[in-house]
């Protein structure tokens, strides 16, 4: 039945993503530590497994406090407007094989309703930095708003590629499409959305919004509590969702030899979640500008460029010009990589042009 069927998923997708967020955090707790020689807080349980639980059981204890004269009910709002919109992006994700492998089996624009949810958050940021009545809460709020603008163009346009070469805007049908999973087929639209996702969901390098040397905490300055925990877990969720859409769409999803195809996705989720905090822990943070200029003079051009490569590589028909295609697509996206990384160093972090 259709309500049995939404039930499980519901209460499924619940599971997984707070059990998938629990081991992020200490995932990226250990895996930084160790990149950058500073351990960090493990002693709690074996291999410091339950230090996030420790994490969890301190911050709910905390006093909920609003500011005096902030907005109140929008303060309250704020949290849960940003933090079921990362839920919300795991309903149209294929776990498995099959018509019922989701929450909303095989949407045929399933796309369209990614880019959709996933803008939402950003209101509940902006509320959040609005109704704290704090300079450096608004200007957070602002700075994502202009984040936001900036890299949702590329990070839509690398999903145009996936589109194009998949002929679907259902994530089952981009799953199904790929006999070489879309990594291979088209890099560059890998490398655009990675790199957009992950300013996105307010990862570093990209973490202006919450640059504690100049504003603090950011748009939750004036959040504790329960409500600092949902942002917390929220930021989480997002960036398992930046994840598993990556691996749905550039890895094959589910798809893989022998494992069962819940466990092909969790390792695919996990390797890239790894990349992302490897970088966090490698790259200083940029400053505004050079963050405006690497989404509109950086990502763009890679963005619009893989969108040509990939409408070429659609219109050969033989296996064998597929293959001299994709190493097209290989060199054409290290050159341009090259390229516009040495302009960007000769314009001083602005790309010289």
């Amino acid at each position: 039945m259709d309500w049995l069927h939404w039930i499980f998923f519901a209460l499924f997708i619940v599971v997984f993503v707070l059990g998938m967020v629990m081991v992020f955090i200490w995932m990226e707790r250990r895996g930084v530590g160790r990149l950058q020689l500073r351990p960090g807080p493990n002693r709690a349980g074996p291999f410091g497994l339950l230090q996030p639980v420790a994490d969890a059981i301190k911050v709910l204890l905390k006093e909920d406090i609003v500011p005096e004269r902030g907005d109140r009910l929008l303060h309250t709002l704020a949290p849960i407007v940003s933090f079921v919109p990362a839920f919300m992006v795991f309903a149209v994700v294929p776990f498995w094989r099959g018509d019922g492998a989701g929450l909303v089996p095989d949407l045929n624009i399933g796309l369209v309703y990614l880019v959709a949810v996933s803008s939402i958050s950003v209101v509940g940021v902006f509320m959040a930095g609005w109704a704290s009545n704090n300079k450096y809460s608004l200007i957070g709020a602002m700075r994502m708003m202009a984040q936001m603008v900036s890299y949702e163009v590329p990070l839509v346009l690398a999903l145009v590629g996936v589109a194009l070469a998949a002929g679907s805007l259902s994530l089952v049908n981009i799953v199904e499409a790929q006999g070489l999973p879309f990594i291979l087929v088209q890099p560059l639209g890998f490398l655009v959305y990675f790199l957009a996702a992950m300013a996105e969901a307010n990862r570093g390098p990209f973490d202006l919004m919450e640059a504690d040397s100049e504003l603090v905490a950011g748009f939750h300055t004036e959040y504790s509590g329960m409500k600092f925990a949902m942002f917390y877990l929220g930021e989480y969720a997002h960036t398992l969702g930046v994840a598993a859409i990556g691996a749905t769409l550039f890895l094959g999803g589910w798809a893989g030899p022998v494992l069962p195809p819940i466990l092909w996705l969790v390792i695919k989720v996990l390797v890239l979640f790894f990349v992302i905090f490897w970088v966090r822990a490698t790259l200083p943070r940029l400053r505004v500008d050079q963050l405006m200029a690497f989404a509109w003079k950086f990502l763009l051009p890679l963005a619009l460029m893989n969108i040509f490569l990939v409408a070429v590589e659609i219109s050969t028909q033989s296996l064998s010009a597929l293959w001299v295609m994709m190493v097209v697509n290989v060199v054409a996206g290290v050159l341009l990589v090259y390229l516009l990384s040495r302009l960007w160093r000769l314009g001083g972090g602005r790309v010289a042009v």
